[in-house]
């Protein structure tokens, strides 16, 4: 998979329930690929259950800067409160070694959607 290009002004969510989507930007090295073939499969189902859409998700991104991490995914939740309520569910909690231990150097931020002022 290679790189993509978002625009949150295509987003759903706002328009069907009224709260603006945020987006969490995951990047991390895979170093055990075999343990973390596993994950994926198993967060599916979490990241629908909290209304999650995987919107771009790339092993073999292009880095226009600095260097690109062996993977890296945006996912667009319908607000902040689903990203705490999907993390911190033990469903997610009990998978969360799969991602954990079988990468490094691991970044994930949440990003709220850009409103222009003009």
């Amino acid at each position: 998979m290679g790189c993509f290009f978002i625009t949150a002004r295509n987003s759903n969510f706002a328009k069907t329930n009224g709260h603006m989507p945020v987006y969490v930007v995951n990047a991390y090295d895979i170093h055990d690929a075999e343990l973390f073939k596993n994950y994926p499969p198993a967060v599916r189902p979490l990241l629908q259950k909290y209304g999650a859409r995987v919107l771009a998700m790339g092993t073999n991104a292009t880095a226009l800067e600095g260097v690109a991490k062996t993977m890296n995914a945006i996912i667009e939740f319908p607000d902040q409160a689903a990203v705490h309520r999907f993390y911190n569910d033990p469903e997610y909690q009990a998978i969360i070694h799969l991602r954990q231990d079988a990468t490094t150097n691991t970044s994930m931020i949440i990003l709220k959607q850009f409103v222009s002022k003009q």
